[in-house]
C-alpha cells in the first residue's frame, strides 16, 4: 500500500469514528470525508481537453431509471480514458474542495456538504438533476447562466472563495463529474428529486430564540455550541454554520427558507427528524448569525441588502442589539 493510500485509509478510519460519535448531525459532506475518493491523475493540459459532452472517449454506462426516476451511474462506473480521469479529478474536487481548489476555496466547505452523497443523493440538489437544467435564466444574476457559470457562484459564495476563470481545470473537472452523473438524464426537464425538497410552513412565526434551543438539542453535539464545527486533519467532518469558515451572505444557504427545507429533509444527517416548526426556528437562529461579507456588497448595507436580499434574509438586519453587515 502506497503512503497516499495508507494517508487516506487513515483518514478514512478517523471520519468514520467522527460520523459514529455523532451522526445525528452535519451537513452531508460528513460522511464524505470518510469515504476514499482516488485521487485522479493530474491532467497535463486541461485547457487542451474539450468539454465532456463531446468526448468520444466516455464509456457508455448502463443506467437502470424507473418510470419517473433517474439513476445516476454507480459509485464505481467511471468512463475510461482521459474522460474518466476528468470524472476522478472532478469528484475529488467535489468532495475535497479545499485540498483539490487550492486557491479558489476561501473556507472549509466542500461541495458535498450541500449537495450531499457526493451530490447523488435525492432532495439534496443532486448533480444529476441540476446539469440537464442549464443554460437557465436566474433571478439571482438576472441573466441567463450556464452551468459553469452556476458553480463559479458556488465558489463566491458559498465557498466564499475566488470564482474560477471559464475554462480552468478546476471548473472543467467539476463539469465532467456533474455531466457524467447526467449523461443519461432528459434536458430541459426537472427531474422528481432534484433540489431541494421543500420543508412544510411553519405553524407559528420563527423565532431566534426557538431556534437556539433546537440547535442546543440537535445539533451543538456535531456542529459546536459555537457553530465552529469539526474538523479532522483540519477537514471540516462537521463544518461550520456560521462565522468567517461558513457561507457568506450572498450563498443561497443564508436564506432561512431554503436553509429550513435542507435541514427538514436531511438533519440531523442519517436521522432526519425535525418537525416543520423546528427546522424553521434552526434556520432563523443559524442564518440570524455573522458570516462572511457579501460579495456584492457596494460599500453601501442597506442598498446591497434591498437589492440582493429577500424577505427571508436577515442580511442588513439588527438582531439581538446587533446589525447583521457580514464580516
Amino acid at each position: 500500500m502506497s503512503k497516499v493510500q495508507q494517508d487516506q485509509a487513515k483518514s478514512s478510519n478517523l471520519a468514520e469514528y467522527a460520523v459514529v460519535a455523532c451522526m445525528f448531525a452535519g451537513l452531508g459532506g460528513a460522511l464524505w470525508y470518510g469515504m476514499s475518493v482516488s485521487s485522479p491523475k493530474k491532467v497535463e493540459e486541461p485547457a487542451k481537453i474539450a468539454a465532456p459532452a463531446a468526448s468520444a472517449d466516455a464509456k457508455a454506462v448502463a443506467v437502470v431509471a424507473k418510470p419517473g426516476e433517474f439513476t445516476p451511474p454507480g459509485v464505481t462506473d467511471y468512463p475510461e480514458g482521459p474522460m474518466g480521469e476528468w470524472v476522478r479529478r472532478g469528484e475529488a474536487i467535489f468532495t475535497r474542495t479545499p485540498a483539490n481548489a487550492v486557491g479558489f476555496s476561501g473556507n472549509p466547505l466542500s461541495c458535498t456538504n450541500c449537495h450531499l452523497d457526493a451530490g447523488r443523493l435525492k432532495g439534496a440538489a443532486p448533480m444529476w438533476g441540476a446539469y440537464p437544467m442549464y443554460p437557465a435564466y436566474r433571478k439571482t444574476t438576472d441573466h441567463v447562466d450556464t452551468f459553469a457559470e452556476r458553480v463559479r457562484g458556488c465558489f463566491m459564495y458559498s465557498m466564499n472563495g475566488k470564482a474560477p476563470d471559464d475554462g480552468h481545470d478546476v471548473l472543467v473537472a467539476l463539469e465532467s463529474y456533474a455531466y457524467w452523473m447526467a449523461q443519461k438524464a432528459p434536458t430541459g426537464e426537472k427531474l422528481p428529486g432534484a433540489g431541494f425538497k421543500k420543508a412544510g410552513e411553519p405553524k407559528e412565526t420563527p423565532t431566534y430564540e426557538a431556534g437556539a434551543k433546537v440547535y442546543e438539542a440537535k445539533c451543538a453535539l456535531c456542529h459546536g455550541a459555537d457553530g465552529k464545527g469539526q474538523f479532522v486533519d483540519k477537514v471540516a467532518v462537521f463544518p461550520p454554520l456560521w462565522g468567517k469558515d461558513s457561507y457568506n451572505w450572498g450563498a443561497g444557504m443564508h436564506d432561512i427558507d431554503k436553509a429550513a427545507n435542507f435541514i427538514k429533509n436531511n438533519m440531523p444527517y442519517g436521522n432526519a427528524t425535525l418537525s416543520d416548526q423546528e427546522a424553521w426556528d434552526v434556520a432563523t437562529f443559524i442564518n440570524s448569525q455573522e458570516r462572511g461579507q457579501d460579495p456584492r456588497f457596494n460599500g453601501n448595507l442597506q442598498a446591497t441588502a434591498e437589492t440582493h436580499h429577500g424577505k427571508f434574509s436577515m442580511y442588513g438586519k439588527e438582531v439581538n442589539g446587533k446589525v447583521l453587515k457580514g464580516l
